[in-house]
């Protein structure tokens, strides 16, 4: 018997934590999030080999192509008969052996993706990564999957983000550098963290600005390693512990306060001196009123992938001034609790809307007013042409993240972006050869 899904709208003043069911999902087409063809690209002269059926294959294949970046992909087809016949560990590992055999020279790091049929199958991948390693004595194997099925427990994304870093060596450790960890996008280079840690006499390395394995490698002599993004904390506080480092989780806030905080567990840890967040404030306010001036009380839509924290930016404008009407988001972090919770009490009205239940598909994707949407996602669900072409945060940090924003706002006010030609492009920052 077919069965209604539930809401896939409520008010704020109504949400919980998890707001909408877990059911059947939709995808809506705004692709400039990073899928884990990209990260897994950051690592200079890797080579990434995914071994599942040719159906899980296009979306990865055609990531690779669009990217430009054939020579550094490789795939091993499952087949019926081998789950049939109890071929796939061999299939596995012979297509391994066969792939890397046929490359003009061998790379120095190769990440390995099984998939969700290697769980179902009980395959020992432990041991064909040994034999693997016997093989090839050269070649780091990073052991990654795509395995969507366990995304309630460790999505792709976030072992991706673990395991990329497992091939960083013990070393001695350069207590004058920081590296930041698990974020696809650097940190802008004029965000407050940045401009702290080389004021200080640090320096500063990231993934992002690696040329070779070797620079990759060196990051591990970094004394201190910092996380940004939500789902790379895992993978940089495991790098930490597994080399004796220093780790600091410091999030893209939008909260004074949390900003304030963040730097001054950076000046403790460090040893830095605390910077005038009183005057850092303020040209926030300044910024923002600035901002309100030119967009005044035009609605505004905000999802989740432009930001890890949809709810605390939709605090920060509504307490400026501005009108938010919708935040595009299917679940609410730990970390955003305290926005939902001032969002039920000052701003009840405002709409929690789900990004991947399968009515929103049939949705109505026009308002009566042009929308400012922080998003893609938001973009396409409003049918908005003015929208901040962000995702994943974008290298947006602190204080200079706040202003970056209400810089960026204005920029989307004030010129139109044509979403038909944007949002469909995958990788937003990514190398593309369209």
């Amino acid at each position: 018997m077919l069965k209604r899904l539930g809401p896939s709208v409520v008010s704020a003043g109504e949400a919980t934590t998890a707001p909408f069911p877990s059911k059947l999902e939709f995808n809506p087409p705004a692709h400039g999030v990073w899928n884990i063809v990209h990260t897994g690209m950051l690592i200079p002269e890797a080579h990434q080999i995914y071994i599942c059926p040719v159906n899980c294959l296009r979306g990865v294949v055609l990531t690779a192509a669009e990217m430009g970046a054939q020579e550094r992909f490789s795939c091993v087809v499952l087949k019926e008969q081998d789950v049939t016949r109890g071929t796939v560990e061999q299939v596995t590992l012979d297509g391994i052996i066969e792939a890397l055999r046929k490359l003009d020279e061998l790379p120095p790091c190769v990440i390995v993706f099984p998939v969700c049929t290697h769980h179902f199958l009980g395959i020992n991948m432990a041991h064909l990564y040994r034999q693997l390693e016997r093989e090839f004595p050269q070649v780091d194997f990073v052991r990654a999957y795509m395995d969507p099925i366990m995304k309630k427990h460790l999505p792709p994304d976030v072992r991706l983000r673990r395991a990329m870093y497992e091939p960083l060596r013990p070393c001695k450790a350069d207590e004058q550098l920081v590296a930041v960890l698990g974020s696809d996008f650097a940190l802008d280079e004029s965000c407050d963290l940045r401009h702290v840690l080389l004021g200080g006499g640090y320096r500063l390395v990231d993934i992002q600005h690696c040329q070779s394995y070797e620079e990759y490698l060196a990051l591990a002599r970094a004394a201190t390693f910092i996380s940004t993004y939500p789902n790379g904390r895992n993978g940089a506080e495991r790098a930490a512990v597994r080399l004796g480092r220093r780790h600091l989780f410091l999030p893209g806030s939008f909260d004074s306060e949390e900003i304030a905080a963040e730097h001054a567990q950076l000046a403790e840890a460090l040893g830095l001196a605390a910077i005038d967040v009183t005057s850092e404030i303020e040209a926030c306010k300044q910024a923002l009123a600035q901002a309100l001036a030119i967009i005044g009380q035009t609605p505004i839509a905000i999802d989740a992938s432009a930001h890890p924290r949809p709810l605390g930016l939709a605090r920060l404008l509504l307490e400026s001034g501005f009108d938010v009407r919708e935040v595009y988001l299917d679940a609410v972090m730990g970390e955003e609790e305290p926005a939902l919770a001032w969002l039920r009490e000052h701003a009840p009205e405002v709409e929690l809307s789900s990004i991947i239940l399968p009515d929103l598909r049939v949705a109505e994707r026009t308002r009566e007013q042009e929308v400012l949407a922080i998003g893609q996602k938001a973009a396409w669900f409003t049918g908005s042409s003015h929208f901040v072409n962000l995702v994943e945060g974008g290298g947006l940090w602190g204080f200079d993240g706040v202003r970056r924003m209400a810089a960026l706002m204005v920029d989307a006010f004030e010129h139109e972006k044509d979403p038909r030609d944007l949002i469909p492009r995958k990788g937003l920052g990514c190398p593309s050869c369209f």
